[in-house]
């Protein structure tokens, strides 16, 4: 691409650069605002919107180089903000999300670097032109004369007092922009159905052979199959005999939702673990898929990272009806997170679904995080006869790919709901893209199991939404 003649462009046919600057300015930060806030538009949307900065940055880049040198620096300093949120975003669009969250802390480092370097210069140019009071005591922390900066290395107090001021202020800065939560809404697919189960249907198929017709004089030897051979073969299929999904309502789906309403799979992230453990081999997109297609529901087409703070954002009626979580070393949670997540399970009628990723400590870090949210209730095994086992699919036995601990799920019960599941076999690996080597029953179970929970959680929080629209 060839910059120069871009810049030719933008001068001849921008009429008004300040303006298209600052329309792209607002543009640039609503983009920003629904990638960090909302999570609605499609990664590859954000990444054409923050691509589209670069040839802004590069005209100003340019306008200013021959004519001021400090605008100059000043523009490519804004213009890493762009390039940093690109960066972030390109890998969503293939679910590397490792690499996305390496990147954002990167940048996070070197923001505070170009910050860092600017506030310096500007210090150093105002203690210059400055002029120290003639009684030779000042407050100024522009004068180096300030009796809090001593009779030594005062301009080495200076230094550390302007990085200890600026480094306060920044971390106030991101520590706002981090706890902003934005609005935001969850919509159910509009429909209705019954919650039934799906029926395993065994087809008999008869396949009849051809018959031969043999020359016992030729030339050819052969072995000819038995002229009347008839072989009966036994095929498996689902098939959807009820519309699935609660309420009354037109195709599958539920009463309460919308039209613009999708079943969206949500992993929270926390501190001190591998939260987002088998995510960037694509787990949490294929079970979405798998649930859109087996109940013929509509699905959002990625998988949704959030802060357990995020949860704060959702307005009651209009909330996530299960969010995800999994890993296998530590869990830190704040107990404003805790109160949070507790506000969303018992207030919003949500549900948390987690699962083992490999370790048996695992357990009683999250036993002991639900304890913090909900010590009034006491953990239950939940039984293959529970509905969450046996609808849409029934479930002979609990599936798992690698017991880690117990060998039953455990379950958190309030007024009769499961407010929050426990399994303890990392059946996220089955999810995986390549499913680990898992063999095809034990992969197709666990999607069944993956798919009754979703299932459930929605259902319940559908007759919850029936039950208190009139209130």
């Amino acid at each position: 691409m060839d910059w120069r003649k871009t810049g030719d462009w933008i001068r001849k046919h921008g009429r008004r650069p300040v303006a298209l600057t600052i329309y792209y300015a607002v543009l640039w930060l609503l983009t920003w605002a629904d990638a960090h806030l909302l999570f609605r538009f499609p990664s590859l949307a954000h990444a054409v919107v923050f691509a589209g900065a670069l040839p802004v940055c590069y005209y100003w880049a340019r306008y200013w180089k021959p004519r001021s040198l400090r605008l100059y620096r000043a523009v490519l300093s804004v213009s890493f903000l762009p390039l940093w949120q690109l960066c972030i975003t390109l890998p969503l669009i293939f679910s590397w999300w490792d690499l996305s969250e390496s990147i954002t802390k990167l940048g996070t480092a070197i923001s505070f670097l170009i910050g860092l370097g600017w506030t310096v210069w500007a210090v150093d140019l105002q203690t210059k032109r400055s002029k120290p009071p003639t009684d030779g005591r000042s407050w100024n922390p522009f004068h180096l004369v300030a009796w809090y900066f001593g009779k030594k290395n005062r301009k080495l107090r200076q230094s550390l007092l302007t990085f200890f001021v600026y480094s306060c202020a920044f971390m106030l800065v991101f520590t706002v922009l981090t706890q902003m939560t934005g609005c935001s809404i969850y919509e159910a697919p509009i429909g209705g159905g019954e919650e039934k189960q799906l029926k395993q249907v065994v087809k008999i198929q008869k396949v009849i052979r051809k018959k031969y017709v043999i020359n016992p004089y030729s030339s050819i030897l052969f072995n000819p199959p038995p002229i009347d051979d008839v072989k009966l073969q036994l095929l498996e299929e689902t098939k959807h005999l009820y519309k699935i999904g609660q309420g009354q309502g037109t195709g599958a789906g539920f009463s309460a939702g919308t039209n613009r309403g999708k079943v969206r799979f949500i992993r929270l992230k926390y501190g001190g673990g591998d939260w987002e453990q088998d995510m960037d081999r694509g787990s949490d997109l294929n079970l979405l898929t798998e649930y859109g297609v087996r109940l013929g529901q509509k699905v959002s087409d990625r998988p949704e990272p959030m802060e357990i703070r995020r949860l704060k954002s959702f307005p009651a009626r209009k909330s996530p009806p299960m969010v995800y979580m999994t890993g296998q070393e530590s869990i830190q949670v704040s107990d404003a997170e805790i109160k949070i997540l507790r506000a969303y399970l018992l207030d919003k009628h949500g549900m948390l679904f987690a699962d083992n990723g490999g370790s048996s400590g695992w357990e009683g870090q999250f036993v002991g995080m639900m304890r913090r949210a909900l010590p009034r209730v006491e953990p239950i095994s939940v039984y293959l006869d529970h509905p969450i086992h046996r609808i849409p699919y029934t479930l002979p036995k609990l599936p798992y790919v690698a017991k880690h601990g117990r060998s039953d799920a455990l379950g958190w019960v309030v007024d009769g709901r499961l407010v929050a599941y426990y399994h303890p076999g990392d059946i996220g690996d089955a999810w995986a893209d390549g499913h680990a080597g898992i063999e095809h029953e034990i992969r197709e179970s666990c999607y069944q199991l993956g798919v009754n929970i979703i299932f459930y959680a929605h259902a319940e929080y559908n007759k919850w939404l029936e039950a208190t629209k009139d209130d």
